[in-house]
């Protein structure tokens, strides 16, 4: 028999064995859940009341992704051929009443296997707006072999219909607090309703309540490490020039100081490096400046916002959850990446839904 026939026949006979083999009992990716997003309309915290929310946002994460979408006229989002995973889902929209309220509710590790239905419901609750966020920050330093990532920078946005004032409000790196069994940086370590471990505590001019550094609605303010143009050290890096803010060191024999950009001015005499954060692991707080004596820590009541980023989901988690409940992921050294607010000033005090990483740095826009 000639080699070619014999191929023609072993070809067949596998076809005909392989048709008498039994077919899969459920395909991948082809799960379905029915969520059903209520949500607490009510101002009255003994009253709870929880109606459908119509075309609220569902946020999507699993080892697959992301996925944004979004609920239909009775506040159902019906999803169809999922695939098995863990999933976790974030739920939010603005209080249809109350602009300054915004409605979260989170549903979290929901194991899913292919060929099965499901059904479950988010409740979201009120999460009280302070108008101001940090919406970006850029830690981890432009594309170089140099070592470069003096670059960095953190942008506020107010997301508020008013204006809102910078005045006596005070940034901080907390990266302390780690020593001799502590909580580990931005804890409540004597259970005392404070956050520890500050390391850098920069503030705006003036008092809190002094109404000299406004902060417009639907703006971003740019605060520099250094406002200068990046660019003409490093050609990859960017333009702080025309920041906002700079931090300032006064205390630094070496700090360079624009005379074009406003300053931050150092609380730590003992402090007398430059405001730097780290390129993939840290966690920096906003607060109103009531509180300032960072020694004891800070009030947990005068937080406007905080957020730790981390390189890895199994590292630890210590920014108290009053201030964020999760965390973002973070960008790898000298990527030229950012870390930036899903949407602008979007909070649900929920980092990992909250956060992503985007390409290219975007000082004062999104």
């Amino acid at each position: 028999m000639r080699p070619f026939m014999l191929l023609m026949i072993v070809s067949v006979c596998a076809v005909l064995i392989s048709c008498n083999e039994p077919q899969p009992v459920t395909t991948e990716g082809n799960a379905s859940l029915k969520l059903i997003v209520l949500g607490d309309t009510s101002l009255n915290n003994s009253n709870m009341s929880y109606v459908p929310l119509k075309n609220a946002k569902v946020i999507l994460s699993s080892e697959y992704g992301v996925t944004i979408k979004y609920t239909d006229a009775e506040g159902i989002l019906n999803l169809n051929g999922i695939a098995s995973s863990t999933y976790s889902f974030s739920a939010r929209l603005i209080h249809p009443t109350y602009p300054y309220i915004l409605l979260v509710g989170t549903l979290k590790d929901k194991e899913i296997i292919s060929g099965n239905v499901y059904t479950d419901t988010i409740k979201a609750v009120q999460v009280a707006n302070t108008g101001i966020a940090i919406n970006e920050i850029y830690a981890s330093g432009p594309v170089n072999n140099i070592y470069f990532f003096y670059d960095q920078f953190v942008e506020l946005y107010n997301y508020s219909d008013e204006i809102r004032y910078l005045d006596g409000m005070i940034v901080m790196r907390m990266s302390g607090n780690t020593e001799n069994g502590g909580k580990g940086p931005g804890a409540d370590e004597g259970n005392d309703g404070d956050i520890d471990g500050v390391t850098y505590i920069f503030k705006f001019p003036g008092k809190p309540g002094e109404k000299n550094c406004p902060f417009y609605p639907k703006t971003f303010k740019v605060l520099a490490g250094t406002g200068i143009n990046h660019k003409n050290i490093v050609s990859t890096s960017i333009d702080l020039s025309h920041a906002d803010w700079e931090f300032y060191n006064q205390y630094s024999v070496s700090d360079f100081n624009n005379p074009d950009v406003p300053n931050l001015i150092n609380m730590r005499s003992d402090k007398t490096s430059d405001f730097l954060i780290n390129l993939i692991s840290d966690i920096v707080v906003v607060a109103s400046g009531v509180d300032s004596v960072w020694q004891d820590g800070i009030d947990i009541s005068t937080v406007i916002d905080g957020v730790q980023y981390k390189s890895s989901t199994t590292s630890s988690k210590t920014l108290d959850i009053r201030v964020d409940k999760s965390f973002m992921l973070s960008p790898s050294r000298y990527s030229g990446e950012s870390m930036q607010r899903r949407e602008p000033g979007g909070d649900s005090n929920d980092g990992i839904s909250d956060w992503e990483i985007i390409h290219v740095p975007t000082p004062g826009s999104q």
